[in-house]
Protein backbone atom coordinates (compact mmCIF):
# COMPACT_ATOMS: atom_id res chain seq x y z
CA UNK A 1 0.00 0.00 0.00
CA UNK A 2 1.02 3.59 -0.64
CA UNK A 3 0.99 6.15 2.17
CA UNK A 4 0.18 9.55 0.65
CA UNK A 5 -1.06 12.97 1.80
CA UNK A 6 -2.61 16.16 0.43
CA UNK A 7 0.63 18.07 1.11
CA UNK A 8 4.08 17.88 2.68
CA UNK A 9 4.05 18.13 6.46
CA UNK A 10 0.85 16.13 6.87
CA UNK A 11 2.54 13.22 8.65
CA UNK A 12 3.41 10.72 5.90
CA UNK A 13 6.76 9.79 7.42
CA UNK A 14 5.27 9.44 10.90
CA UNK A 15 2.52 7.13 9.65
CA UNK A 16 4.61 5.17 7.13
CA UNK A 17 7.52 4.53 9.49
CA UNK A 18 5.23 3.77 12.42
CA UNK A 19 3.15 1.42 10.31
CA UNK A 20 6.25 -0.43 9.15
CA UNK A 21 7.43 -0.84 12.75
CA UNK A 22 3.99 -1.86 14.01
CA UNK A 23 3.52 -4.51 11.32
CA UNK A 24 7.01 -5.87 11.90
CA UNK A 25 6.22 -6.12 15.60
CA UNK A 26 3.23 -8.28 14.60
CA UNK A 27 5.63 -10.71 12.94
CA UNK A 28 5.23 -9.58 9.34
CA UNK A 29 8.17 -9.15 6.98
CA UNK A 30 7.70 -5.60 5.72
CA UNK A 31 9.38 -4.19 2.61
CA UNK A 32 10.00 -0.41 2.85
CA UNK A 33 9.93 1.94 -0.14
CA UNK A 34 10.01 5.70 -0.72
CA UNK A 35 8.75 7.63 -3.74
CA UNK A 36 11.26 10.14 -5.09
CA UNK A 37 14.96 10.82 -4.57
CA UNK A 38 14.77 11.17 -0.77
CA UNK A 39 17.69 9.58 1.12
CA UNK A 40 16.67 10.39 4.70
CA UNK A 41 13.27 8.72 5.13
CA UNK A 42 14.57 5.33 3.89
CA UNK A 43 17.06 5.35 6.77
CA UNK A 44 14.17 5.39 9.24
CA UNK A 45 12.33 2.80 7.15
CA UNK A 46 15.35 0.50 7.43
CA UNK A 47 15.34 0.82 11.22
CA UNK A 48 11.62 0.05 11.30
CA UNK A 49 11.78 -3.05 9.08
CA UNK A 50 15.30 -4.45 9.29
CA UNK A 51 15.51 -4.29 5.48
CA UNK A 52 17.16 -1.72 3.18
CA UNK A 53 14.96 1.28 2.45
CA UNK A 54 14.57 1.57 -1.33
CA UNK A 55 13.49 4.41 -3.60
CA UNK A 56 11.03 4.38 -6.48
CA UNK A 57 11.56 7.31 -8.84
CA UNK A 58 10.28 7.23 -12.44
CA UNK A 59 12.32 10.33 -13.31
CA UNK A 60 15.68 8.97 -12.15
CA UNK A 61 15.33 5.37 -13.33
CA UNK A 62 12.44 5.39 -15.83
CA UNK A 63 8.84 4.18 -15.69
CA UNK A 64 9.62 0.61 -16.88
CA UNK A 65 11.84 -0.01 -13.84
CA UNK A 66 9.20 0.78 -11.20
CA UNK A 67 7.62 -2.66 -11.05
CA UNK A 68 10.93 -4.57 -11.33
CA UNK A 69 12.69 -2.42 -8.71
CA UNK A 70 9.71 -2.76 -6.37
CA UNK A 71 9.67 -6.55 -6.78
CA UNK A 72 13.43 -6.70 -6.24
CA UNK A 73 13.16 -4.84 -2.95
CA UNK A 74 10.05 -6.70 -1.81
CA UNK A 75 11.43 -10.17 -2.50
CA UNK A 76 10.59 -12.44 0.45
CA UNK A 77 8.37 -9.88 2.18
CA UNK A 78 4.78 -10.39 3.36
CA UNK A 79 3.73 -6.81 2.74
CA UNK A 80 5.17 -3.60 1.29
CA UNK A 81 4.65 -0.03 2.49
CA UNK A 82 5.49 2.76 0.04
CA UNK A 83 5.83 6.25 1.51
CA UNK A 84 4.86 8.98 -0.94
CA UNK A 85 6.44 12.35 -1.61
CA UNK A 86 4.92 15.84 -1.26
CA UNK A 87 1.19 15.96 -2.09
CA UNK A 88 -0.38 12.94 -3.77
CA UNK A 89 -0.48 14.50 -7.26
CA UNK A 90 2.63 16.72 -7.04
CA UNK A 91 5.10 15.71 -9.73
CA UNK A 92 7.73 17.31 -11.93
CA UNK A 93 6.72 20.79 -13.03
CA UNK A 94 3.03 21.12 -13.81
CA UNK A 95 2.54 17.37 -14.32
CA UNK A 96 2.14 14.42 -11.97
CA UNK A 97 5.14 12.61 -13.48
CA UNK A 98 7.21 11.04 -10.66
CA UNK A 99 4.46 11.88 -8.16
CA UNK A 100 3.08 9.52 -5.55
CA UNK A 101 -0.03 9.08 -7.71
CA UNK A 102 2.15 8.18 -10.70
CA UNK A 103 3.96 5.44 -8.76
CA UNK A 104 0.72 4.17 -7.22
CA UNK A 105 -0.70 3.77 -10.73
CA UNK A 106 2.40 1.98 -11.99
CA UNK A 107 2.21 -0.45 -9.05
CA UNK A 108 -1.60 -0.65 -9.15
CA UNK A 109 -1.47 -0.20 -5.37
CA UNK A 110 -4.15 1.11 -3.00
CA UNK A 111 -3.51 4.50 -1.39
CA UNK A 112 -3.97 5.44 2.26
CA UNK A 113 -4.37 9.22 2.57
CA UNK A 114 -2.84 10.84 5.67
CA UNK A 115 -4.74 14.03 6.51
CA UNK A 116 -3.65 16.61 9.08
CA UNK A 117 -6.88 17.13 11.01
CA UNK A 118 -5.62 20.03 13.12
CA UNK A 119 -7.84 23.13 12.86
CA UNK A 120 -10.59 21.33 10.92
CA UNK A 121 -13.25 18.68 11.44
CA UNK A 122 -16.02 18.12 8.89
CA UNK A 123 -13.85 19.73 6.19
CA UNK A 124 -11.56 16.71 6.18
CA UNK A 125 -14.29 14.84 4.28
CA UNK A 126 -14.30 17.49 1.54
CA UNK A 127 -10.51 17.29 1.25
CA UNK A 128 -10.59 13.49 1.04
CA UNK A 129 -13.47 13.50 -1.44
CA UNK A 130 -11.49 15.79 -3.74
CA UNK A 131 -8.38 13.63 -3.63
CA UNK A 132 -10.34 10.39 -4.01
CA UNK A 133 -12.16 11.58 -7.14
CA UNK A 134 -9.51 13.76 -8.81
CA UNK A 135 -8.00 10.85 -10.76
CA UNK A 136 -10.15 7.69 -11.01
CA UNK A 137 -7.02 5.68 -11.83
CA UNK A 138 -5.77 6.24 -8.26
CA UNK A 139 -7.57 4.09 -5.71
CA UNK A 140 -7.84 5.78 -2.29
CA UNK A 141 -8.69 2.91 0.05
CA UNK A 142 -8.92 4.78 3.32
CA UNK A 143 -7.79 7.65 5.52
CA UNK A 144 -5.57 8.03 8.56
CA UNK A 145 -6.04 11.29 10.44
CA UNK A 146 -3.04 12.94 12.07
CA UNK A 147 -2.89 15.44 14.94
CA UNK A 148 -6.39 14.71 16.22
CA UNK A 149 -7.07 16.81 19.32
CA UNK A 150 -9.67 14.85 21.32
CA UNK A 151 -12.30 12.11 21.30
CA UNK A 152 -14.91 14.65 20.21
CA UNK A 153 -12.67 15.91 17.40
CA UNK A 154 -12.15 12.35 16.19
CA UNK A 155 -15.86 11.59 16.26
CA UNK A 156 -16.70 14.68 14.19
CA UNK A 157 -14.12 13.73 11.57
CA UNK A 158 -15.20 10.07 11.58
CA UNK A 159 -18.87 11.00 11.07
CA UNK A 160 -18.06 13.33 8.17
CA UNK A 161 -15.88 10.71 6.45
CA UNK A 162 -18.56 8.04 6.88
CA UNK A 163 -21.13 10.32 5.24
CA UNK A 164 -18.71 10.79 2.34
CA UNK A 165 -18.29 7.02 2.00
CA UNK A 166 -14.59 6.96 2.97
CA UNK A 167 -13.24 4.54 5.55
CA UNK A 168 -11.27 5.86 8.52
CA UNK A 169 -8.36 3.48 9.18
CA UNK A 170 -6.75 5.36 12.05
CA UNK A 171 -6.54 8.55 14.07
CA UNK A 172 -3.27 9.70 15.62
CA UNK A 173 -3.41 12.11 18.54
CA UNK A 174 -0.99 14.98 18.92
CA UNK A 175 2.12 13.59 20.59
CA UNK A 176 5.28 15.68 20.88
CA UNK A 177 7.17 12.62 22.15
CA UNK A 178 7.25 11.13 18.65
CA UNK A 179 8.53 14.20 16.79
CA UNK A 180 11.66 13.79 14.69
CA UNK A 181 14.16 16.68 14.69
CA UNK A 182 15.04 18.41 11.44
CA UNK A 183 17.44 21.02 10.06
CA UNK A 184 18.23 22.86 6.82
CA UNK A 185 17.71 19.91 4.43
CA UNK A 186 14.89 18.14 6.30
CA UNK A 187 14.92 15.39 8.91
CA UNK A 188 18.19 14.52 10.61
CA UNK A 189 19.34 11.17 9.12
CA UNK A 190 18.84 8.10 11.29
CA UNK A 191 22.55 7.23 11.03
CA UNK A 192 23.40 10.45 12.86
CA UNK A 193 21.01 9.77 15.73
CA UNK A 194 21.79 6.07 16.30
CA UNK A 195 20.17 4.92 19.59
CA UNK A 196 17.88 7.96 19.67
CA UNK A 197 16.60 7.12 16.19
CA UNK A 198 15.88 3.51 17.17
CA UNK A 199 13.89 4.73 20.19
CA UNK A 200 11.98 7.22 18.00
CA UNK A 201 11.01 4.48 15.53
CA UNK A 202 9.85 2.25 18.38
CA UNK A 203 7.63 5.06 19.69
CA UNK A 204 6.19 5.60 16.21
CA UNK A 205 5.37 1.91 15.97
CA UNK A 206 3.60 1.97 19.32
CA UNK A 207 1.64 5.08 18.35
CA UNK A 208 0.42 3.60 15.07
CA UNK A 209 -0.37 0.23 16.67
CA UNK A 210 -2.70 1.80 19.22
CA UNK A 211 -4.18 4.36 16.82
CA UNK A 212 -4.79 2.42 13.59
CA UNK A 213 -6.70 -0.66 12.48
CA UNK A 214 -3.74 -2.79 11.46
CA UNK A 215 -5.88 -5.72 10.35
CA UNK A 216 -7.89 -3.48 8.02
CA UNK A 217 -4.68 -1.99 6.61
CA UNK A 218 -3.27 -5.45 5.90
CA UNK A 219 -6.50 -6.44 4.18
CA UNK A 220 -6.29 -3.30 2.05
CA UNK A 221 -2.71 -4.09 1.04
CA UNK A 222 -3.81 -7.57 -0.03
CA UNK A 223 -6.14 -6.02 -2.61
CA UNK A 224 -3.13 -4.99 -4.70
CA UNK A 225 -2.92 -7.36 -7.68
CA UNK A 226 0.21 -9.24 -8.66
CA UNK A 227 2.54 -7.30 -10.93
CA UNK A 228 3.34 -8.78 -14.34
CA UNK A 229 7.02 -7.75 -14.39
CA UNK A 230 10.02 -9.78 -13.30
CA UNK A 231 12.16 -8.50 -10.40
CA UNK A 232 15.05 -6.21 -11.30
CA UNK A 233 18.50 -7.73 -10.94
CA UNK A 234 21.84 -5.90 -10.90
CA UNK A 235 23.43 -8.49 -13.17
CA UNK A 236 20.61 -8.23 -15.67
CA UNK A 237 20.77 -4.44 -15.60
CA UNK A 238 24.51 -4.51 -16.33
CA UNK A 239 24.05 -6.95 -19.19
CA UNK A 240 21.33 -4.82 -20.77
CA UNK A 241 23.43 -1.70 -20.33
CA UNK A 242 26.45 -3.37 -21.96
CA UNK A 243 24.36 -4.31 -25.01
CA UNK A 244 23.38 -0.68 -25.50
CA UNK A 245 26.90 0.71 -25.08
CA UNK A 246 29.35 1.15 -27.97
CA UNK A 247 31.59 -1.88 -28.18
CA UNK A 248 29.08 -4.19 -26.49
CA UNK A 249 30.77 -6.32 -23.84
CA UNK A 250 32.42 -5.19 -20.63
CA UNK A 251 36.12 -4.45 -20.24
CA UNK A 252 37.90 -7.56 -19.00
CA UNK A 253 40.75 -7.50 -16.50
CA UNK A 254 44.07 -7.21 -18.36
CA UNK A 255 46.81 -9.63 -17.35
CA UNK A 256 48.70 -8.28 -14.38
CA UNK A 257 46.21 -5.47 -13.72
CA UNK A 258 45.71 -4.52 -10.05
CA UNK A 259 42.75 -6.22 -8.39
CA UNK A 260 42.86 -4.52 -5.00
CA UNK A 261 45.02 -7.20 -3.43
CA UNK A 262 42.14 -9.68 -3.04
CA UNK A 263 40.92 -12.62 -5.08
CA UNK A 264 37.27 -11.54 -5.14
CA UNK A 265 37.83 -8.50 -7.37
CA UNK A 266 38.83 -4.86 -7.02
CA UNK A 267 37.97 -3.24 -3.71
CA UNK A 268 35.65 -0.25 -4.10
CA UNK A 269 35.70 1.86 -0.94
CA UNK A 270 32.37 3.60 -0.29
CA UNK A 271 32.23 6.50 2.18
CA UNK A 272 29.75 6.17 5.04
CA UNK A 273 29.32 7.33 8.61
CA UNK A 274 27.39 10.34 9.88
CA UNK A 275 28.74 12.79 7.28
CA UNK A 276 27.95 10.65 4.22
CA UNK A 277 24.55 9.05 4.69
CA UNK A 278 23.02 9.53 1.22
CA UNK A 279 23.06 6.51 -1.05
CA UNK A 280 20.89 3.96 -2.83
CA UNK A 281 21.06 0.25 -1.96
CA UNK A 282 21.21 -0.67 -5.64
CA UNK A 283 24.58 1.07 -6.07
CA UNK A 284 26.46 -1.45 -3.93
CA UNK A 285 24.53 -4.29 -5.56
CA UNK A 286 25.54 -3.08 -9.03
CA UNK A 287 29.18 -2.70 -8.01
CA UNK A 288 29.19 -6.25 -6.65
CA UNK A 289 27.50 -7.58 -9.79
CA UNK A 290 30.19 -5.83 -11.84
CA UNK A 291 32.81 -7.83 -9.96
CA UNK A 292 33.84 -5.48 -7.15
CA UNK A 293 34.20 -6.08 -3.45
CA UNK A 294 32.48 -3.19 -1.63
CA UNK A 295 34.08 -1.95 1.58
CA UNK A 296 32.83 1.00 3.63
CA UNK A 297 34.89 3.62 5.41
CA UNK A 298 34.06 6.59 7.63
CA UNK A 299 35.94 9.81 6.75
CA UNK A 300 35.19 11.10 10.25
CA UNK A 301 36.93 8.22 12.02
CA UNK A 302 39.08 6.15 9.67
CA UNK A 303 42.57 7.43 9.01
CA UNK A 304 43.09 5.23 5.96
CA UNK A 305 41.10 3.75 3.10
CA UNK A 306 40.24 0.04 3.35
CA UNK A 307 43.14 -2.27 2.56
CA UNK A 308 43.67 -2.77 -1.15
CA UNK A 309 41.32 0.02 -2.25
CA UNK A 310 41.21 0.25 -6.04
CA UNK A 311 38.42 2.84 -6.39
CA UNK A 312 36.58 5.30 -4.15
CA UNK A 313 32.92 6.34 -4.09
CA UNK A 314 31.92 9.34 -1.95
CA UNK A 315 28.20 10.00 -2.02
CA UNK A 316 25.93 12.63 -0.51
CA UNK A 317 25.35 13.69 3.05
CA UNK A 318 26.04 16.57 5.41
CA UNK A 319 29.76 17.38 5.36
CA UNK A 320 28.92 20.99 6.28
CA UNK A 321 27.77 19.75 9.71
CA UNK A 322 31.08 17.95 10.24
CA UNK A 323 33.50 20.17 8.36
CA UNK A 324 35.83 20.70 11.32
CA UNK A 325 36.04 16.97 12.09
CA UNK A 326 36.56 16.07 8.43
CA UNK A 327 39.30 18.69 8.21
CA UNK A 328 40.98 17.28 11.32
CA UNK A 329 41.43 13.83 9.76
CA UNK A 330 44.66 14.76 7.99
CA UNK A 331 45.93 11.23 7.23
CA UNK A 332 42.81 10.25 5.27
CA UNK A 333 42.67 13.59 3.43
CA UNK A 334 46.27 13.18 2.31
CA UNK A 335 45.65 9.62 1.14
CA UNK A 336 42.57 10.60 -0.89
CA UNK A 337 44.37 13.60 -2.39
CA UNK A 338 47.20 11.34 -3.52
CA UNK A 339 44.96 8.43 -4.57
CA UNK A 340 45.66 7.57 -8.22
CA UNK A 341 42.67 5.29 -8.85
CA UNK A 342 39.11 6.08 -9.93
CA UNK A 343 37.02 8.39 -7.72
CA UNK A 344 33.28 9.00 -8.10
CA UNK A 345 31.78 11.73 -5.92
CA UNK A 346 28.44 13.51 -5.79
CA UNK A 347 27.27 16.50 -3.77
CA UNK A 348 28.80 15.94 -0.31
CA UNK A 349 31.58 13.99 -1.97
CA UNK A 350 32.23 16.91 -4.29
CA UNK A 351 32.54 19.24 -1.30
CA UNK A 352 34.92 16.86 0.48
CA UNK A 353 37.21 16.74 -2.56
CA UNK A 354 37.39 20.55 -2.78
CA UNK A 355 40.22 22.63 -1.36
CA UNK A 356 38.02 23.99 1.41
CA UNK A 357 34.49 23.98 2.83
CA UNK A 358 33.53 27.09 4.80
CA UNK A 359 37.23 27.82 5.36
CA UNK A 360 37.91 24.29 6.65
CA UNK A 361 40.63 22.53 4.66
CA UNK A 362 39.34 19.53 2.72
CA UNK A 363 41.16 17.02 0.49
CA UNK A 364 42.19 19.46 -2.25
CA UNK A 365 41.78 16.91 -5.03
CA UNK A 366 39.63 19.41 -6.95
CA UNK A 367 40.76 23.05 -7.44
CA UNK A 368 37.61 24.59 -6.01
CA UNK A 369 36.23 26.14 -2.82
CA UNK A 370 32.83 25.41 -1.26
CA UNK A 371 30.71 27.34 1.20
CA UNK A 372 27.25 27.33 2.75
CA UNK A 373 24.69 29.74 1.29
CA UNK A 374 21.17 30.79 2.35
CA UNK A 375 19.75 29.48 -0.93
CA UNK A 376 18.30 25.99 -1.30
CA UNK A 377 19.02 24.38 -4.67
CA UNK A 378 16.48 21.63 -5.24
CA UNK A 379 15.03 19.85 -8.25
CA UNK A 380 15.30 17.30 -11.02
CA UNK A 381 17.85 17.93 -13.74
CA UNK A 382 17.81 16.79 -17.38
CA UNK A 383 21.56 16.89 -17.94
CA UNK A 384 24.02 16.17 -20.73
CA UNK A 385 27.67 15.29 -20.20
CA UNK A 386 29.96 17.79 -21.90
CA UNK A 387 32.97 15.46 -22.08
CA UNK A 388 34.33 12.06 -21.14
CA UNK A 389 35.03 11.33 -17.49
CA UNK A 390 35.22 8.28 -15.26
CA UNK A 391 31.43 7.69 -15.39
CA UNK A 392 30.36 9.78 -18.39
CA UNK A 393 30.87 10.02 -22.11
CA UNK A 394 30.47 13.28 -24.01
CA UNK A 395 26.93 13.84 -25.23
CA UNK A 396 25.31 11.19 -23.03
CA UNK A 397 22.04 12.21 -21.30
CA UNK A 398 21.65 11.85 -17.54
CA UNK A 399 18.64 12.36 -15.32
CA UNK A 400 19.60 13.48 -11.83
CA UNK A 401 18.58 15.48 -8.80
CA UNK A 402 20.10 18.41 -6.92
CA UNK A 403 19.58 19.02 -3.19
CA UNK A 404 21.97 21.35 -1.36
CA UNK A 405 22.54 24.74 0.27
CA UNK A 406 26.19 25.05 -0.70
CA UNK A 407 27.97 26.58 -3.67
CA UNK A 408 31.28 25.64 -5.29
CA UNK A 409 33.51 28.30 -6.80
CA UNK A 410 35.66 27.01 -9.64
CA UNK A 411 36.89 27.76 -13.15
CA UNK A 412 36.48 25.79 -16.34
CA UNK A 413 33.76 24.06 -18.33
CA UNK A 414 31.29 22.09 -16.15
CA UNK A 415 31.06 18.33 -16.65
CA UNK A 416 27.24 18.44 -16.86
CA UNK A 417 24.98 21.04 -18.42
CA UNK A 418 21.21 21.43 -18.10
CA UNK A 419 18.69 24.14 -18.79
CA UNK A 420 19.69 27.14 -16.70
CA UNK A 421 22.82 25.64 -15.20
CA UNK A 422 25.47 23.00 -14.91
CA UNK A 423 28.37 21.89 -12.73
CA UNK A 424 30.88 19.15 -12.15
CA UNK A 425 34.49 18.11 -12.62
CA UNK A 426 35.75 15.14 -14.57
CA UNK A 427 38.70 13.35 -16.13
CA UNK A 428 39.37 9.70 -17.03
CA UNK A 429 39.60 8.79 -13.33
CA UNK A 430 37.20 11.30 -11.77
CA UNK A 431 33.53 12.24 -11.84
CA UNK A 432 32.47 14.79 -9.21
CA UNK A 433 29.27 16.82 -9.33
CA UNK A 434 26.29 18.07 -7.35
CA UNK A 435 24.15 15.80 -9.51
CA UNK A 436 22.70 12.81 -7.64
CA UNK A 437 22.27 9.84 -9.98
CA UNK A 438 20.44 6.59 -9.34
CA UNK A 439 22.62 3.91 -10.93
CA UNK A 440 19.63 1.65 -11.59
CA UNK A 441 18.87 4.26 -14.25
CA UNK A 442 22.51 4.39 -15.43
CA UNK A 443 24.06 0.95 -14.74
CA UNK A 444 27.00 1.86 -16.95
CA UNK A 445 28.29 4.00 -14.05
CA UNK A 446 29.00 0.91 -11.95
CA UNK A 447 30.54 -1.00 -14.84
CA UNK A 448 32.77 1.89 -15.87
CA UNK A 449 33.99 2.46 -12.34
CA UNK A 450 34.82 -1.20 -11.75
CA UNK A 451 36.43 -1.59 -15.18
CA UNK A 452 38.59 1.48 -14.56
CA UNK A 453 39.58 0.21 -11.10
CA UNK A 454 40.83 -3.01 -12.68
CA UNK A 455 42.72 -1.13 -15.37
CA UNK A 456 42.91 2.63 -14.76
CA UNK A 457 43.75 3.25 -18.40
CA UNK A 458 40.63 1.45 -19.65
CA UNK A 459 37.78 3.71 -20.68
CA UNK A 460 34.52 2.48 -22.21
Amino acid sequence: MVIAAPASGSGKTTVATGLMAALRARGLRVSPHKVGPDYIDPGYHALATGRPGRNLDPWLTGEPTMGPLFLHGARGADLAVVEGVMGLFDGRGDTDFASTAHVARLLDAPVVLVVDAARQSRSVAAVVHGFATFDPRVRVGGVILNRVGSDRHEELCRSALAAAGVRLLGALRRDDAVSTPSRHLGLIPAAEREAEAVAAVDRLGELVARSCDLEALVRLARTAPALPERPWSPGGALATSAERMPGGSRVETPAGAPRGGRDSGPVVAVAGGAAFTFGYAEHAELLQAAGAEVATFDPLRDEALPEGTAAVVIGGGFPEMYAADLAANEPLKRQIAAFSGPVAAECAGLLYLCESLDDHTMCGKIPAKAEMTPRLTLGYRDAVATRDSLLTRAGEPYRGHEFHRTAVTTDGEPLFRWEGGGDGHGDPLLTASYLHLHWAGTPSAAQRLVSSSRSPSALR
